[in-house]
């Protein structure tokens, strides 16, 4: 149930750059207005709401919290569907990213107490396949809904499923014990809301870890906030073959990328805590050549061919940075610690992303008018260096630090 409400939560962040094309066109709005009401508009309050939420997760029902935040998203989906305009479009975006912060953090703190430590990897995978299948199904039925109707309808349908979705939650999922299944916990005290952010800022492991996540999702942002775009004004898709390809590419890849991350992280880093960082750094190593392919490619045919190599492993960071986390921190500290590293690796990825791609594409329209996105999704590769080199230099210290524990094989 946890990963169908994440399935909802990244189909309703999903339309908005699913049906760009038609919106841009009905709205009268450029890739740059696009780009901040898609990222940094919605990252504002996503990231800094998510905070203060997650601190009251970890002292009240968390359940009560996701079913609240779902029922704000969902209707927040909705009324995109009804803006009139880009300023009405925005404020229901930012709602949508208001309702999106109480929904990620506290799911990933139950599911810590209803798997063990050494389960946590795999099933947080799973939980994580939310967004592919969610950005698979917002791009299969949002696109299909826009094709036949519009894309107001598509906003509206599929946003009402998330208010049936609330009811449900709050009737089938039962709150878990906090820490039931740790065998150590430091602390009977409940951590205050400052000694847990001074904690986890504290730590140069945590913190590396929202980096290099952050730059990876600058990447993945940044060119999935304009992907279908690109494809549809740049190669000539249509919303119909949008709706079948894309989405198959998006399943097959992103969520073939998440689970096998989550079962490569239970079984590595048993034995080399270092794993949480090799993992990404090698990953996104194999993911520079297909994401070139990608952009140069000279039809959509072939360029959904080599996004399936980003799509898979750009997001092995994903299970790993959120895994390595849940593991660190006392079991009162999960929810807090899980908003922190959201924070700083939505901010950098949802804030800088798709804002960089878009004003980079406007930029670049004036001289380049059919290539501008192109042109702007190159300027993405430097980023992937600088991740891989963030994750190599946690690998480095989280060795250290299985030496000084006794746990280095």
């Amino acid at each position: 149930m946890l990963c169908f409400i994440y399935v909802l939560n990244f189909l309703d962040r999903s339309l908005l750059s699913i049906l760009a094309k038609p919106i841009e066109d009905t709205l009268h709005i450029t890739d740059g207005q696009l780009g901040l009401v898609s990222g940094l508009f919605f990252a504002i309050f996503y990231c800094f709401i998510s905070i203060p939420i997650g601190w009251f997760a970890d002292k009240t029902n968390r359940i009560w919290v996701l079913t609240a935040a779902c029922g704000i998203w969902s209707g927040a989906t909705m009324a995109c569907g009804l803006a009139a305009n880009y300023g009405q479009l925005a404020v229901a975006r930012m709602t949508v990213g208001f309702g999106e912060a109480g929904g990620v953090p506290p799911s990933y703190a139950i599911i810590s107490d209803y798997f063990p430590s050494g389960r946590r990897g795999t099933a947080l995978s799973v939980y994580n396949l939310g967004p592919p299948i969610g950005a698979a199904l917002g791009t299969a039925f949002g696109a299909s809904i826009a094709a036949v109707y519009s894309w107001r309808d598509a906003f509206i349908v599929l946003g009402s499923v998330g208010l049936f979705a609330a009811l449900a939650l709050r009737l089938i999922v039962r709150e878990p014990a906090r820490g039931g299944l740790d065998h150590h916990t430091a602390s009977s005290a409940s951590s205050g809301f400052r000694e847990t952010i001074g904690m986890f800022f504290s730590r140069p492991s945590l913190v590396l870890a929202a980096l290099g996540s952050g730059v990876t999702q600058i990447v993945t942002y940044g060119a999935g906030g304009f992907t279908t775009l690109f494809l549809m004004r740049e190669k000539g898709m249509t919303l119909e073959e949008v709706a079948l390809w894309s989405a198959l590419v998006v399943l097959v890849g992103m969520g073939g990328g998440i689970f096998l991350s989550g079962l490569a992280i239970d079984r590595f880093t048993r034995r080399w805590k270092q794993a949480y960082a090799l993992i990404p750094a090698i990953s996104l190593m194999i993911a520079i050549p297909f994401y070139i392919g990608f952009v140069w490619a000279p039809t959509w045919q072939l360029a959904l061919l080599f996004l399936l190599g980003p799509y898979c492993f750009n997001f092995f960071y994903l299970s790993s940075s959120v895994t390595m986390v849940q593991e660190e921190v006392r079991p009162d500290q999960r929810v807090t610690s899980g908003a922190l590293l959201l924070l700083v690796m939505n901010l950098m990825g949802m804030g800088i992303g798709p804002t960089f791609v878009g004003a980079a594409s406007d930029y670049f329209h004036a001289a380049h008018p059919h290539n501008s996105l192109q042109l702007a999704f190159w300027l993405l590769v430097p980023f992937y260096f600088v991740a891989i080199g963030i994750f190599l230099f946690l690998a480095r210290i989280l060795r250290k630090e299985a030496l000084l524990e006794g746990t280095v094989r």
